[in-house]
């Protein structure tokens, strides 16, 4: 284990191309020298490499943090914790994540965190292993699309059957549901006779 450099972007755009933004190589090496020296700028926050026989394998961005900015509880988020695959099955995985604890003990926090993402089945099973549990689910859109959904929901609430049962913003889609489930109910009564 040891603190990355700058020599290690090309290497950390390979493990990370995935997670890293989407533009072409050079925008993507130019981030992660952003990354690698915000590591080095604070105590909060440091890049580990992780080294296999001399060759690197994986890598772990550490931050101490707090849970949320509204839940001022101190955390360690390990970020982005990747082992290139041929390396997997060799305890690097949790070798980053033994880096991570004691990153934290170090400073006295009691948590550490970790996310994966939703379809990789075996990242979420380490975690699980690892007593790590979901505490939230970040859901991402571009905002072109969070914005064409909020027009639509907006023009639904106006529609004149559903505007005086809605009351408040947001409700048209329970009463939409209950109403449906109502119809439903109708239904299988009606045939059930």
């Amino acid at each position: 284990m040891r603190d990355a450099v700058p020599d290690d972007v090309a290497f950390l755009r390979e493990l990370w191309a995935d997670v890293v933004r989407r533009a072409d190589p050079a925008d993507q090496d130019e981030d992660l020298h952003t990354v690698i020296g915000a590591a080095g700028i604070t105590d909060d926050d440091r890049l580990i490499v992780a080294e296999y026989d001399g060759e690197r394998a994986g890598a772990v961005y550490l931050r101490a943090t707090t849970v949320t900015p509204i839940n001022l509880e101190r955390l360690v988020q390990a970020v982005s914790p990747h082992v290139l695959p041929q390396f997997r099955r060799h305890g690097i995985g949790s070798a980053l994540m033994e880096a991570a604890v004691v990153f934290a003990e170090e400073r006295g926090i009691g948590h550490v965190g970790a996310a994966a993402t939703s379809s990789s089945r075996d990242s979420n099973r380490f975690f699980a292993r690892l007593s790590m549990g979901p505490q939230a689910v970040l859901r991402v859109a571009t905002t072109h699309a969070v914005r064409l959904k909020l027009n639509a929901q907006r023009s639904s609430l106006s529609h004149p059957p559903f505007a005086a049962l809605a009351g408040t913003k947001g409700g048209t889609r329970h009463i939409e549901r209950v109403l449906a489930a109502r119809r439903g109910r109708r239904r299988e009564r009606a045939s059930a006779t």
